[in-house]
């Protein structure tokens, strides 16, 4: 049976940076809570899956500063000691439970016991305590696509130097070649945040993300559903400004009304993008693929009304037990008050795991055939979400994925693939002037830039002026001076991630996320008032590497000054 189109799962997996930066409720136990549900779990699967002879293929995304937590022989040893405690607190429940007379209770007391035993077993002996290499395994066999993103998930859209945009690219292309020992070819752009070409206020041009793309060797990145089918780009026509303050000014080479498609596009298929930087009447494209997320089975997962996670008997992620913290509950059902769920039953979710899935993989089917009759083209679906969904949100997400897999890879009529492989054997036939937009509230830059976290900008862009002018005071540095500039380039990487003003936005953790960025600000500007004053202090900079110990071959030429050089 020939084939009527493709589908690949693109994970992206992604945490903030918390190495020793204490336990509960914000830092290392984030990373720890991950591994166990999500990171340890869907590694499981998919060996599980490929020793069961089924040949899958999905994308994953790991962004580098994920991928040195991951690899961090500290955060290794404090995760053992995590699975160790939820291995004693689940055994001192069963007791606890006898003596209330609550068999259930007991039962699933006994279920996580055994659960989390199998967990710290398979991370220790199955797969070494070494994650990265699990994955590096999967994807030097074939299975696995790994994909970059920037270094700290900086948000290169609002970042005021182009050095910066290079940097976070260039430090996230680095640290994937040590882990993965290979170039990537798919980046995941943080936010899957983009911006085209424009013009500032004092005539310098600044190349769209798809030009330092290219420049340094990706293919393909990923974009939000409505900013491959047209909806509306953050920004309007030149001369007017966009985002809460009216700070933000984007004259774009190519206009805005050129952006929008003067046809229909689709997320069924990859575009090249347009060399924005080239303006409107360039011949050539980019050289960069986008793949558009795929709505209706992106929405069967995500939605809050009808996505599978919500089901009533999947397990309640907000209710914890008072003592252990284990959660022995279900959903339940719509807006049931967390006072008055019901306990879990394992059984019954993996019912509706089998379930779902086939629904899943039926509906796949379903939108790859309809799109195949109306156009006659063989299409792509791309199903992406945040891998930190399945296990750790959705407790039941991993065993969904295998089982979606298992029946996907038997299904003839279609060909599971990866984003680079697809584009590899499907490559676009049309070019789109992509708009500018992200994930965000109103697909616009507002939940990294409002009235919670406009303050952060200024700082932010000051370090990268400051940066650049280092980099020209000390063009060819060594010595004690050469470990200062290298600290105070990761400090920068550090303090432009975007998760510091996403966690004060959504108030998860606000204090905790200024407390992280005054930090790593407060490093940098250090380092700079020492260099400046042509003082080298190797002891302070090494002091700063152990605090975090992240992109140890990161070279602060990267951060040399790049503005209106296109």
């Amino acid at each position: 049976m020939t084939a009527i189109g493709a589908f690949t799962f693109v994970l992206h997996s992604h945490f903030p940076y918390a190495r020793l930066a204490g336990r509960w409720p914000h830092g290392e136990e984030w990373i720890h809570e991950a591994s166990a549900e999500t990171y340890v779990p869907l590694l499981k699967a998919l060996y599980d899956l490929r020793e069961d002879g089924v040949r899958y293929k999905l994308t994953v995304g790991i962004t580098p500063v994920l991928a040195e937590q991951l690899a961090d022989p500290d955060i290794k040893d404090h995760f053992d000691q995590y699975l160790q405690d939820k291995i004693e607190a689940a055994r001192g429940d069963i007791p606890r439970f006898e003596r209330e007379g609550n068999p259930h209770l007991r039962y699933l007391a006994e279920f996580y016991l055994h659960w989390y035993e199998d967990i710290k077993r398979t991370f220790d002996e199955r797969f070494g305590r070494d994650l990265i290499g699990a994955f590096k395994t999967l994807q030097d066999e074939g299975y696995v696509e790994v994909i970059t993103s920037a270094a700290t998930h900086g948000y290169l859209p609002l970042l005021s130097r182009d050095s910066s945009i290079y940097g976070q690219i260039r430090a996230g292309i680095e640290c994937y070649r040590r882990h993965f020992g290979r170039e990537p070819s798919g980046i995941w752009l943080p936010e899957c945040a983009y911006r085209p070409a424009y013009i500032t206020d004092d005539g310098t041009i600044r190349p769209g993300l798809e030009r330092f793309l290219n420049e340094l060797g990706l293919k393909v990145f990923f974009a939000e559903t409505h900013t491959v089918e047209g909806g509306q780009p953050v920004g309007v026509a030149a001369g007017e400004t966009i985002g809460p303050y009216g700070e933000i000014r984007r004259r774009y080479l190519i206009p805005i009304q050129e952006s929008m498609p003067s046809r229909a596009t689709t997320t069924f298929k990859p575009y090249y993008v347009s060399d924005t930087t080239a303006g409107p009447d360039a011949e050539e494209h980019s050289g960069v693929a986008v793949i558009g997320r795929n709505n209706r089975t992106g929405m069967q997962v995500w939605s809050a009304d009808w996505g599978y996670p919500g089901d009533y008997d999947y397990r309640e992620f907000h209710k914890k037990d008072g003592i252990s913290g284990l959660q022995y509950w279900r959903v339940s059902g719509a807006k049931v008050d967390l006072g008055f769920k019901d306990y879990y039953h394992p059984d019954w979710a993996q019912f509706k795991v089998g379930e779902h899935a086939r629904h899943f993989a039926w509906l796949v089917g379903d939108e790859l055939g309809r799109y195949r009759e109306e156009t006659g083209e063989f299409g792509l679906i791309s199903a992406n979400y945040d891998t930190e969904l399945f296990g750790h949100w959705w407790f039941e997400g991993v065993d969904w994925i295998r089982e979606v897999l298992r029946l996907l890879a038997a299904d003839e009529r279609i060909e599971l693939t990866t984003a680079s492989e697809f584009i590899e054997k499907h490559p676009p036939t049309e070019v789109i002037h992509l708009p500018e937009g992200s994930w965000g509230v109103g697909g616009t830059h507002w939940t990294w830039d409002n009235h919670e976290t406009h303050w952060m900008w200024a700082p932010i862009h000051e370090a990268e002026v400051r940066m650049e002018r280092l980099v020209e005071m000390y063009p060819d540095a060594d010595g004690d001076a050469l470990k200062m500039l290298n600290q105070a380039a990761r400090e920068l990487l550090l303090l432009q991630s975007s998760d510091w003003p996403f966690l004060v936005t959504t108030g998860q953790a606000r204090e905790y996320a200024i407390q992280r960025f005054s930090q790593h600000t407060e490093r940098f500007n250090r380092l700079a008032d020492m260099l400046e004053h042509g003082v080298s202090d190797a002891g302070l900079a090494e002091r700063y590497w152990e605090l975090d110990k992240v992109f140890p071959d990161i070279d602060y030429r990267w951060f040399a000054d790049r503005q209106g050089k296109v």
